[in-house]
């Protein structure tokens, strides 16, 4: 007889949008653990859900949410896909989510990143323990190193110096965790709007000569289990359609959505991805 006490956790799944959310139910079911996916209503491409047992809940409706994943069982958690961060008057937070705001307090209000820490810490006084997406999916991080076929010459590896400086100065303030640089100049940073429209942006700012890179670094203290930057395929689609040259990321912190697929698509785009040493990126020196 099996003892229950050893049987895999139950994993809820809080889904925003994009594709992770699904990789992370699909690793989960193909390691043997039960799987519930709350759907935040706006965010979650509802298409996808079918699969897994799941609800449909505003993110306001935090009683709804909470309520759900006790029925399913639910002892692991994981908040994973892009969701924008709605306004106090937009949030229409039913009894149980005032409660909850005011036990965030000023966090609330603040940054992404304190905000974060608050809902985390929060769950986990609700009985759940939260994990990062990366804990389920194997090798969801990107590794240290050059991927694929391209390589940056010695402007894309300036390029790259001065994007890891700004980049982490960007994270410092909870401002965004990425920017494009071309021969020495910040094109853009990215703010709430996220990369896609900041890489859209980016086309019209381009100078004559080579095309600039995309850098794309962890927070300083960023919690690590909710947030983390994300790249695939797509990104390289857009970086390419804006003239860039590469990709470069903080090894270890970068989550690559379906990296073979990635790969494949930098390749054919003529794109490098490169994964930089975070010892690097805090010297603001060229990655060796």
């Amino acid at each position: 007889m099996t003892d229950r006490s050893e049987a895999p956790r139950t994993l809820g799944i809080l889904a925003g949008g994009g594709s992770l959310p699904f990789q992370v139910a699909s690793a989960a079911q193909a390691a043997g653990r039960a799987v519930f996916v709350v759907g935040l209503e706006g965010f979650v491409d509802t298409a996808r859900l079918p699969p897994w047992p799941h609800e449909v809940i505003r993110i306001g409706a935090m009683g709804r949410i909470l309520t759900a994943l006790r029925t399913n069982l639910c002892q692991d958690l994981v908040m994973i896909g892009p969701v924008r961060r709605p306004g106090l008057f937009d949030l229409r937070p039913d009894a149980t989510g005032t409660k909850l705001l005011a036990r965030v307090g000023r966090a609330a209000f603040a940054g992404d990143d304190g905000l974060l820490a608050a809902a985390i810490k929060i769950l986990g006084e609700e009985g759940f323990c939260v994990i990062g997406a990366h804990e389920i999916l194997q090798e969801a991080l990107g590794p240290r190193g050059l991927l694929g076929r391209v390589a940056p010459d010695a402007t894309a590896m300036a390029d790259i110096a001065r994007g890891g400086t700004v980049a982490r100065a960007l994270g410092a303030v909870d401002v965004g965790q990425g920017c494009v640089v071309q021969q020495g100049f910040v094109l853009a940073v990215e703010t709430v709007e996220g990369t896609d429209a900041m890489l859209a942006r980016c086309g019209p700012l381009a100078r004559t000569g080579p095309g600039g890179v995309l850098v794309k670094v962890v927070k300083p203290g960023q919690e690590r289990r909710a947030d983390l930057p994300t790249i695939g395929p797509d990104t390289v689609a857009v970086a390419a359609a804006a003239g860039l040259r590469g990709i470069a990321f903080e090894a270890g912190g970068v989550i690559l959505v379906d990296r073979d697929a990635t790969v494949v698509a930098a390749d054919k785009a003529g794109l490098f991805l490169l994964g930089l040493d975070p010892h690097e990126i805090d010297r603001g020196s060229s990655p060796t």
